[in-house]
């Protein structure tokens, strides 16, 4: 079986876990909304994935910039200011007995339609907002031995036809850009941009090592990663060179590392693109280790 960047240890805890939906914390198996909802019917909403340490959520303001951004930027109004986000959070995560090891959804959509038609002005009764936090560590054999990746035919589209940066609940591009891989024997899709150069995986943002210099995409058609930014902020802060530059497939597959950012595996180690091995194929190399150091002690120096 495939696996994938977000897979998770088993935790029989998960359930029975109480989630957030519009005010209300319900068990699991009762959290509905409505076969009218955008979400459900047109994809029409934003979501967040953020992570709980030491009872704190970790870069809460970066997540926050981004949400609201984005609602902003679809004229979708939320209703709530930022603490009262954080309120949600860890009102949910304080019902399930959760201070640290677990891993928030955050969706709003525009909310229950009038009839089943495209139009937003068919949302009449304000935004849904639903918080899934479950009990969630990173698989070690992922985090170990790292991902297979495809490059596929499916690319990150150009901005205005859909931005990568919204963290849309439309995620149709890359769901196809995952089966592409699946079908390719792959776990996961290496996604190239408009002009075919290297950009992101079908979930997480992506990086090479290249004679100790860390490369990644312009970022101009990727995916707006809290995780992606503070690693970068992190080798300008520590000395290590890092290049934001096209490249292509050519020094992907001879790079010495590659390797996955996002919220919740943090940096999740390349092992092949394309049936071709990175490095020793074994697993995370001396820069990837030394990035995930500096990235949890940013973590806990953040939440203290």
């Amino acid at each position: 079986m495939a696996q994938t960047t977000h897979d998770a240890e088993a935790d029989a805890r998960n359930e029975d876990i109480l989630i957030y939906v519009d005010g209300d914390l319900v068990p699991k198996a009762e959290a509905k909304v409505s076969v009218y909802d955008s979400g459900f019917m047109l994809g029409d909403g934003m979501w967040e994935g953020l992570r709980l340490y030491n009872g704190k959520w970790a870069f809460f303001d970066d997540h926050m910039d981004r949400l609201f951004g984005s609602l902003k930027a679809v004229s979708l109004d939320l209703g709530m200011t930022r603490e009262e986000v954080r309120g949600i959070l860890d009102r949910t995560a304080q019902a399930n007995g959760m201070t640290g090891d677990a891993h928030a959804r955050l969706m709003i959509t525009r909310g229950r339609k009038a009839k089943p038609f495209q139009h937003p002005s068919l949302s009449r009764w304000g935004p849904t907002v639903v918080a899934i936090v479950e009990h969630s560590v990173p698989a070690e054999n992922v985090q170990g031995k790292g991902i297979r990746l495809a490059s596929v035919p499916q690319v990150r589209g150009l901005p205005h036809s859909q931005d990568a940066k919204f963290n849309s609940h439309s995620k149709l591009n890359c769901v196809i850009a995952c089966l592409q891989a699946e079908q390719a024997g792959a776990d996961e899709a290496l996604m190239l941009d408009p002009h075919g150069f290297v950009n992101t995986t079908n979930a997480c943002n992506f990086f090479i090592v290249r004679k100790g210099a860390v490369w990644t995409s312009t970022g101009d058609y990727c995916m707006n990663g809290v995780t992606r930014q503070k690693v970068i902020d992190l080798c300008h802060a520590n000395g290590i060179e890092v290049r934001e530059k096209n490249y292509s497939l050519y020094e992907a597959y001879s790079a010495d590392e590659a390797f996955l950012t996002g919220t919740f595996g943090a940096q999740t180690p390349v092992a092949s693109i394309d049936g071709r091995l990175i490095g020793e194929g074994t697993g995370a190399g001396p820069v990837t280790l030394r990035l995930r150091q500096l990235y949890k002690d940013l973590v806990a120096a953040d939440t203290a």
